[in-house]
């Protein structure tokens, strides 16, 4: 059985807590490996490497900084196949997918070789007489990442590359259900040339993650997961003093306007819905046709290409998308599809009864679409994270407009139409953070900034992009003034510029 532990101060150690939790092949069921939950003591192992190192990162010179993400680039693309098949093994998406998964955390990595000119800071000359004004922006110190289960490649790096570039040292605390991915990338890491204690990885639990709020030199936390937990991260570091951004759940709709190319919409469905098995937090789980012409015939196109998904496991290459990653979010989805036909939505593909020969024990769930949804819906308020698409009927835009305006949630939308003056109405008027015209997965790329509004984030800055930079630094603002030709005497007033 394979026993995974952490990294800490550059290598790999074993557990000590005496916990650990199972970590599983959804396609099989079978458990694989047993990750170490972290105690205290070994978090505080983790922080004292992390102070040790963080002062003398922090004086490298932007520059070198960034030759250790050019090295960890190569290093990445060198070694996809073998970082992705990983990741497959433990989170059950497809390779390609999981490709997918690890070249949008890579485009992070190759923003922050910017990191000379995207941290630089501001100067003034002659603000005032005699006087000079600038300002620097300083690293946070040790900051953390507490990472979901759905993208143990992207997410990481969307926190550490910033962070660690930035000067900072990172403790990461990836998702306990597929740890194996975040412990290569560390090991990639200090193969680039990132001194040890720079980047520490430590799995766990809820127990880990109450250490790092409580811990005293934990300056930032970021977090990716369910609306609850981030709430939760959130309130919690901040009650602490700590600077914080946490993004939580989604409900994303996609609007089909009556002049939209109803090919080119199912297509996006298809691919933005089922995607992954749905476990996206840019997921497309509400798609909302304009009138009911429109209705219909996007449900006649949506139900064979549906029923025409091919499921199976990351080994098989023809799949379209693979199991989820436990046996608890099966149960789970397959309740809420329950629930949904008990509520009276009309289940126009129903994939509940799907096996797999020979996978009879994996936590697959077949394709799921729902027609005639409604807001009062239990499948329409909560995220259901998994291959289900609900189509909610709008009598007309406004209707559509409204939707997505009045959910709790707020990460992402799209509208499909090939009317220019609606489109940048719906961009302007919706309530979301990321927007799609013709795009039904508007996740930004790395020089732009990731973010929803509502009950998707919570914090000021977002990831990656120029907010990245801005939350893992510090400004500091300096007013100088030489002593030459400076009339002597103390003043009580205000100080002016005069």
């Amino acid at each position: 059985m394979n026993e995974i532990g952490h990294f800490i101060d550059g290598a790999r150690v074993a557990g000590t807590s005496g916990r650990t939790a199972d970590v599983f092949n959804p396609a099989t069921g079978q458990v694989t490996a047993r990750v170490a939950l972290a105690s205290r003591e070994e978090l505080q192992q983790a922080v004292d490497a992390a102070r040790a190192a963080q002062v003398k990162w922090a004086a490298v010179n932007p520059q070198r900084r960034a030759r250790v993400f050019i090295k960890f680039v190569e290093l990445l693309n060198a070694n996809m196949q073998e970082l992705a098949e990983l990741l497959s093994s433990e989170h059950g998406k497809t390779v390609e997918d999981s490709k997918g998964d690890i070249v949008r955390g890579l485009e992070v990595c190759e923003f922050v070789i910017g990191i000379p000119h995207l941290a630089k800071g501001e100067f003034t000359e002659g603000a005032g007489p005699g006087i000079d004004m600038y300002s620097i922006r300083q690293p946070v110190g040790i900051g953390a990442g507490i990472t979901p289960f759905n993208f143990p490649g992207m997410i990481p790096m969307w926190m550490f590359a910033p962070a660690i570039a930035c000067g900072n040292a990172f403790i990461l605390k990836p998702s306990e259900r597929d740890p194996s991915l975040p412990m290569r990338l560390a090991e990639l890491m200090m193969e680039a040339g990132l001194p040890k204690g720079v980047l520490q990885v430590v799995n766990g639990d809820k127990d880990a993650v109450d250490g790092i709020l409580e811990h005293p030199e934990i300056g930032a936390v970021s977090f990716v997961g369910s609306t609850p937990i981030a709430a939760y991260v959130y309130a919690g570091a901040t009650a602490r003093g700590k600077r914080a951004q946490c993004f939580g759940g989604a409900k994303n709709h996609m609007i089909i306007m009556p002049d939209a190319d109803l090919d080119q919409a199912a297509d996006a469905l298809i691919g933005a819905g089922y995607g992954s098995a749905g476990e996206r937090c840019m997921a497309i789980s509400v798609a909302v046709p304009v009138g009911e012409a429109t209705a219909n015939a996007l449900v006649e196109k949506l139900i064979p290409k549906v029923e025409a998904l091919k499921i199976g496991p990351y080994t098989d290459s023809s799949a379209d998308f693979g199991p989820v990653v436990t046996k608890a979010s099966q149960q789970k989805i397959l309740g809420l599809v329950e629930k949904g036909v008990a509520e009276g939505a009309t289940l126009a593909v129903d994939g509940r009864g799907f096996t797999m020969q020979g996978y009879e024990d994996g936590f697959f769930v077949g394709a799921c679409l729902f027609d005639h949804v409604t807001p009062e819906m239990d499948i329409y308020k909560e995220e259901i994270f998994g291959p289900v698409l609900s189509v909610v009927r709008a009598k007309d835009y406004e209707e559509a407009l409204s939707l997505p305006t009045q959910h709790e949630y707020g990460n992402g939308v799209a509208i499909f139409t090939r009317d220019g003056d609606a489109a940048r109405d719906f961009a302007s008027r919706v309530p979301i953070g990321m927007i799609g015209i013709n795009v039904p997965i508007p996740t930004p790329l790395a020089y732009h900034s990731f973010g929803g509004w509502k009950r998707s984030s919570f914090g000021d800055l977002n990831q990656h992009g120029p907010d990245s930079i801005k939350f893992w630094t510090r400004t500091k603002t300096i007013t100088s003034r030489w002593p030459s030709g400076i009339k002597s005497g103390a003043e009580f007033s205000m100080p002016v510029m005069k």
